[in-house]
């Protein structure tokens, strides 16, 4: 088998460290755990029509190109492979058609998640998710749509796998199987899909709940944060939304909006203001969509996908609020976050506001007067605080300590009285 450049992978425009990778062990496992089906098969049934993939969850494009590199010739047939393709993040599609460019390697086609993706799919390429909500609605996805005789080689690594994911598949195929382990990963198959019950659970999504305290619908992909729930960090926005300053005709932005519920909220509470909702995860913006459609907020709230902030035009936006990230994909990252404030700092308008809700023990004050502006806490709880920040270039902080300093005691230092 041809040796695929995995090291000239890049997560560019995601998050890069030297830590993170482009492409992991369960990547190249699952390429090759594909390669070898495909041998099979070319030496079984050698056919002239195209061997028809499907890859869902490709991080960074490792799997996709991987296998376009290495296998597409050994599929048994002279046409060329029909590969379709689904990644939740913006910033994985762009991180794969960056890669692809580097490695000179392409012959891929970019999909919704929808029955398009993986009708009559013979392969078909998962990277498992750590959800298992999420892998419920593929899975049933699949089994409805592909082939009956449709392979699925579903690969990750061992400290993320869990005997569920196994029940999950075996709800919608009659057969799955786990593979040995190699390198700390391993890749679970399945066969012989249960299309009646795939296409009757399909149908359940999104899932439906609501809240009692807020009054407000939820609609819920899988995989999309919190799911069905409103987590705690966002009910503690939730709780201050009232005492956010308002005129008529705001431009407000959701950023990072998961199920959409902080921009169906300030939409009800400032009935003539515009309202974005952004998130770069597919699931979070099909979800969003179903709340303000089922909170009937429809002609006030606009949902889009996004990485970051990249379609919001500088000094565009009166509001932003933000319940931000501390990782970036499985790892732990706190410049995650860092690198977001900066966005936010370039979209608000001067004077406009920034109310954001974190973990107490994230020390976010002193990068938001820094990326943002003066920076005052709104609440507290145990477990969250919630911040308002100004884009003033620190104005307003400035301010507030120069009285501090007047009314300081004498003979006290005058550090404790700074910033």
């Amino acid at each position: 088998m041809t040796d695929f450049p995995y090291d000239q992978l890049r997560r560019w425009p995601d998050f890069e460290a030297p830590e993170l990778v482009a492409a992991d062990a369960a990547d190249r496992l699952i390429v090759e755990t594909a390669s070898e089906w495909c041998e099979a098969r070319a030496e079984a049934t050698p056919t002239s029509e195209p061997l028809i993939v499907s890859v869902l969850g490709d991080a960074y494009g490792a799997i996709t190109l991987g296998m376009l590199g290495t296998f597409a010739s050994r599929a048994g047939t002279t046409e060329p492979p029909v590969v379709r393709v689904h990644q939740d993040a913006r910033a994985g599609e762009l991180a794969l058609d960056n890669n692809s460019a580097q490695t000179d390697v392409a012959g891929y086609s970019r999909h919704e998640l929808g029955s398009e993706l993986v009708a009559g799919a013979q392969l078909v390429l998962v990277r498992l998710p750590r959800s298992l909500d999420q892998l419920d609605e593929w899975a049933s996805l699949i089994a409805a749509n592909a082939s009956e005789e449709v392979v699925v080689l579903a690969g990750g690594r061992d400290k993320y796998l869990t005997p569920s994911m196994n029940e999950v598949l075996s709800r919608y195929f009659d057969e799955v199987i786990t593979g040995r382990g190699s390198h700390k990963s391993r890749v679970i198959s399945a066969r012989q899909p249960q299309q009646a019950i795939a296409q009757s659970a399909l149908g359940e999504w999104p899932r439906h709940t609501s809240d009692p305290d807020f009054g407000l619908e939820i609609r819920a992909h899988g995989g999309v944060f919190a799911g069905g729930s409103v987590d705690i960090g966002t009910r503690a926005l939730l709780e201050v939304l009232d005492r956010v300053p308002g005129t008529q005709n705001q431009r407000i932005l959701d950023f990072g909006c998961g199920t959409g519920l902080l921009a169906v909220q300030v939409a009800l509470l400032r009935p003539t203001a515009h309202v974005v909702a952004t998130d770069q995860s597919s699931a979070a913006v099909r979800s969003a969509r179903a709340t303000v459609e089922a909170n009937r907020v429809g002609d006030r709230v606009t949902v889009v996908r996004d990485d970051g902030l990249s379609r919001q035009p500088d000094d565009s936006a009166d509001l932003i609020l933000f319940n931000p990230p501390f990782h970036s994909g499985a790892a732990v990252h706190a410049d995650t976050s860092l690198r977001l404030f900066a966005e936010t700092g370039r979209v608000l308008k001067p004077g406009g506001e920034l109310w954001v809700v974190a973990n107490r023990h994230l020390s976010y004050r002193p990068a938001l007067r820094r990326l943002v502006g003066s920076t005052r806490v709104i609440s507290q709880n145990p477990k969250f605080t919630v911040t308002a920040s100004v884009k003033d270039g620190g104005a307003r902080d400035q301010e507030r300590f120069a009285r501090r300093r007047e009314k300081m005691p004498r003979g006290l230092p005058n550090e404790r009285w700074t910033h």
